[in-house]
Formats: C-alpha cells, sequence, structure tokens
C-alpha cells in the first residue's frame, strides 16, 4: 500500500469511529495520523518497524496497525466498523463538506444510507424537518452531493497515471509483436480522466484472455474494446490497422481539430505530421488550445526552464522535513533556489508561525545561506487572505520577508462579490507578491470558490502580482485555461508545488505540463527567472 492508501485508512476509522460516538482521544490520534502520513515521503513499506514508531504522533498501536496494512492489505479495528456499516454510508462520510453527524442524523431518522438518497430527501424537502438542519443546511447538503455524484465516476490524473503505465506494461508483454501506447485524456495530461486509452497496432484487437481475472470486457466492436481493470477503472482499447499507427494515434489523442490541420495521410512519426503540415510540433499537453488558438506557440516552458521551488511547506509549520532536507533534495533536483513558505499565524489548524517562530526560522535561514553560496534559500510566507482582504501580519512583519504569497484558506463561502472583492484587496496590498491557489478548489472534492477571476487577474496585473499554478495534483489552481488571458494582461504565473514534503517537490514536473496546456512561454514564468531576477520581480 502506498502512504496515502495508508493514510486514508486512518481517516476512514477515525470517520466511522466518529459516527459511533467513539473514544475522542482515540479519533484525534487515527486523524493526526492520516494528516502527517499523507504528506510523508519516504514509503513506509521501506521503513522498519522502529523507525515507524518513531514518527511524530505513531505509537505502538498504530504502529501495529500500519504493520497490518501494509502486510494484508487491511486493519482489522477498520474492517470491525466497516462490517457494521452499509456501504452508503462509509461513502458519505468521505465526502467533504456533510459532516459526519449530520450523516449520523439522517440515517438514524430518515433511513438514508446513500449520497442518492440523501440526494432524494433534500429535494423532498425532509433535510429540514431534522434536529441541526435548516433550509441554508439543506441547500449546502444539496450541493456537495450533486458536486459528488457528478464526479464518482471521474479520476484525479496523478492517482490512476501509475496504473496505466503498470497495465500499458502488461499490455506490451503480452504482445511483444505489437506497438502498444498510451492515448486520449491522460497522455495529453488533463487533470481528470474519465477513462484510460490505449491503442494497439493490428491487425486485429488482442484476445485478453491472460487478464481474464483483471479484466472485465463490457463492449467489443472490430476497432475498439471497452471494459473495466480491476472492476473500477475503465479502459478503452483502441485497434490501429498496419501502417496507420501514427494517424490513429493522433486522432485518438485529440483534440479532433488538431486532426483537421494535419493533413499527411500515413506520416512516419507525429513530429513529421507536424513539419510536413508546416507547423511547429505540439506535444500532447499542449495540443488542447489548438480548439480555439489560430496561431501554434513558440517558446513554451520546460521542467528545464525552472530555476526555482517557491511554495514549500517546512516542520516549522505542518511540513514533514526540515529546511535543510528541503533544500538538499531541490539541490539534487537541479535547482538554484528554494522558498520556504510557511502558514501565517491564524493558521492554527497548520501550526502557522508566530512572531518568535519566523525570527528563529530566518535565523536558521541565514545559517543556511553561509553554508552554501551557490544555492539560495528565500524567507517567504505562505500568509492568509483574512475575511476583509487584508494580510495575516502587521506592516512590520511583513516587510521582512522576501515575498509573500497571498492565500484564502478560511470563510470560503462568500458570493461571489464579496469573495472577488477580498481577494482582489489582497492583489492590491503592496507586499503581495504572488497569488496562491486562487480559487480555492480541490479537483474531484469541492468546487472553487466564486470569484470574477478575469477582473482577478485584471487586478493582478495593475498591481504587479504573479498568479500561482499550484502543481499539487488536487489542486492544478490556477486552472490552465486562464492562462492565455493571464499572459495577455502581462502576469507572471509561478509554477509551485506546495510541497508539504521535499518528495512533493516534484509536482513541478506535472505542473509544467499544465503550464504548457494552456501555452505557458517561458518569458510569463516567474520562476523561470534566476533569483535575482525573482526578487527584483518581488520588489516591484
Amino acid at each position: 500500500m502506498t502512504n496515502k492508501e495508508v493514510a486514508a485508512a486512518f481517516q476512514l476509522l477515525a470517520k466511522l469511529m466518529e459516527l459511533y460516538g467513539e473514544n475522542q482521544f482515540k479519533i484525534r490520534s487515527y486523524q493526526r495520523a492520516y494528516a502527517y502520513l499523507g504528506k510523508m515521503g519516504t514509503p513506509l513499506i521501506e521503513m522498519t518497524e522502529a523507525e515507524i514508531g518513531a514518527l511524530p504522533g505513531v505509537g505502538k498501536a498504530i504502529t501495529g496497525k500500519i504493520g497490518e496494512l501494509l502486510t494484508s492489505g487491511k486493519m482489522n479495528t477498520l474492517e470491525r466498523f466497516k462490517e457494521k456499516t452499509p456501504p452508503g454510508i462509509q461513502e458519505l462520510i468521505m465526502v467533504k463538506g456533510l459532516g459526519v453527524k449530520k450523516i449520523k442524523t439522517a440515517w438514524e431518522t430518515l433511513g438514508v444510507e446513500s449520497a442518492t438518497e440523501l440526494l432524494y430527501a433534500c429535494t423532498e424537502n425532509r433535510l429540514v424537518e431534522l434536529k441541526g438542519f435548516g433550509p441554508k443546511t439543506q441547500k449546502e447538503i444539496r450541493k456537495q452531493l450533486e458536486f459528488f455524484l457528478q464526479n464518482r465516476s471521474k479520476f484525479i490524473h496523478l492517482k490512476v497515471q501509475p496504473e496505466a503505465e503498470a497495465f500499458l506494461l502488461e499490455l506490451r508483454n503480452a504482445l511483444p509483436d505489437r506497438r502498444v501506447e498510451l492515448t486520449g485524456a491522460i497522455r495529453r495530461c488533463q487533470p481528470i480522466v474519465c477513462k484510460i486509452e490505449y491503442l494497439i497496432q493490428g491487425p486485429s484487437l488482442p484476445d485478453l484472455q491472460p487478464f481474464q481475472d483483471r479484466f472485465q470486457i463490457t463492449a467489443q466492436s472490430e476497432e475498439l474494446l471497452e471494459g473495466k481493470l480491476d472492476d473500477r477503472l475503465p479502459v478503452t482499447l483502441y485497434l490501429a490497422p498496419v501502417g496507420s499507427f501514427i494517424k490513429q494515434w493522433i486522432r485518438t489523442t485529440g483534440p479532433k481539430e488538431l486532426e483537421q490541420k494535419l493533413t499527411v495521410d500515413n506520416p512516419a512519426s507525429e513530429e513529421d505530421a507536424f513539419i510536413a503540415s508546416n507547423l511547429p510540433y505540439l506535444t500532447p499537453e499542449s495540443r488542447d488550445l489548438v480548439k480555439t488558438e489560430a496561431d501554434f506557440p513558440v517558446n513554451l516552458v520546460t521542467r528545464d526552464h525552472i530555476r526555482g521551488v517557491i511554495h514549500n511547506h517546512s516542520t516549522y509549520s505542518d511540513g514533514v522535513d526540515s529546511i535543510a532536507e528541503m533544500s538538499l533534495y531541490c539541490q539534487s533536483k537541479g535547482f538554484k533556489y528554494l522558498g520556504i513558505t510557511d502558514h501565517s499565524q491564524i493558521a492554527v489548524y497548520a501550526n502557522g508561525l508566530y512572531e518568535e517562530d519566523l525570527n528563529k526560522q530566518w535565523a536558521e535561514i541565514d545559517q543556511l545561506n553561509k553554508k552554501n553560496a551557490d544555492f539560495k534559500i528565500l524567507k517567504g510566507i505562505e500568509c492568509d487572505i483574512l475575511s476583509d482582504g487584508g494580510l495575516d501580519y502587521e506592516e512590520r512583519i511583513l516587510e521582512q520577508f522576501d515575498f509573500i504569497i497571498a492565500s484564502v484558506h478560511t470563510n470560503i463561502k462568500m458570493d461571489k462579490q464579496k469573495a472577488t472583492e477580498r481577494v482582489i484587496r489582497a492583489v492590491e496590498n503592496p507586499y503581495t507578491n504572488i497569488l496562491g491557489h486562487p480559487t480555492g478548489r480541490l479537483l474531484l472534492g469541492r468546487e472553487g470558490y466564486p470569484i470574477d477571476m478575469q477582473a482577478v487577474i485584471d487586478a493582478c496585473a495593475a498591481n504587479q502580482v504573479a498568479i500561482e499554478l499550484n502543481a499539487s495534483p488536487y489542486r492544478l489552481d490556477l486552472d490552465w485555461q486562464w492562462i492565455p488571458y493571464a499572459m495577455e494582461k502581462g502576469v507572471m504565473i509561478s509554477i509551485n508545488p506546495d510541497a508539504h514534503a521535499k518528495e512533493a517537490i516534484d509536482y513541478i514536473d506535472f505542473g509544467v505540463k499544465i503550464a504548457r496546456k494552456g501555452w505557458l512561454s517561458v518569458d510569463s514564468c516567474l520562476n523561470a527567472r534566476d533569483v535575482n531576477e525573482f526578487l527584483e520581480f518581488c520588489q516591484k
């Protein structure tokens, strides 16, 4: 099991125990285990029992439960709670924004045992009759359920990418004389995918008998085969007749508008198809904007262009690794500077930093910088945007940072006008350098708050504020479709990992691909600048 899968097991256990009114101390300990283990970079499976037991908040009991998960994939305590809880209730308690207590009330009072039943109860106006509910609460629950049901058959790209690549290898091993490639939305690096698609060289679709225990066929024709992998992940296999593999690869990768621009019938490679059509080559992740843009881009940002890693959390707030560890990892990946941006003081849930914490952190950064003249650690902060649009420190503290990322984390249910005014006021603050994850969305988990993004981008242009493309696979916010407008207005984009562990710095790699989807040029990428140019931008 991966660290995130182990963490998810503790999250579910904590919620199920809360559902049944179990010991609050144990619930909190499992919640802490979920929060910490999910951010760890070092795989638990590679650690000894003693090393696991030495992790913060992980005692003997939790170490034993982790051991169960790593050896058998199950945890006895969790299985006991799951056995007495309907599957629909287990699913419901994991939906963001509902609350375990409210789900319990609806279950016990109305007999609701699934998301569909709870949504129906909302449409029948039945929740308002229950204690602790009201019209406003019922409306919010209905909104969350509709979002959940609409997205339940979709997948976050980086969560299914390993499975997609593993099955690709299995297909290639089973078909050594045929070419097999990933195609479709996952090849174009869409943040959310509905299925995994493969292209297989002809003359006919393969016999999938070797995979019958894992792959269930749901539909089949002469040109394609559809099914589910491990009874969960939708898969489509396309056939490419002999001699037309590249043409079919371009077609199935998409978008269809690109196929119409490439005029070669049977190119030897994708690059040849572009060259013969007098067009610059677009890598798969960069092809979506062909739908709306007439001119093809030049000088798109690449991973090699990125010099600095800007948005990172250390053990001073809610990160897993120390500043020194983050710095060494950055250097090993070829970066030239690191921005430490722990949470500001109001973020008590994330151990936000008070003034004395900042002074201690800055002294440590100064010492580390003295040891290595070729690598620079910058003193930043992810500063909370308060409800009125102010920043979470007084001016005498704000002026001491090298740079400031301003982000919204609380009070996210404002209407569009108020939410937009709040963000714009923060952008207009002379100490704001980067607007962090501007909509606050969590892919497949929470819609972003309803801001007028065009107005926010305009404000950033007027105040020399860059916008973050948060490269966490759960955010990818700013949405890539806003990049062309930001570039048109002269707004810089910073591709940031929002790393809470050193290995999460690698999110930048996928973040660059998402930036390329929006045709971000290297000149418009803030952290493609060297450290002095970056600091010059932040000095306004």
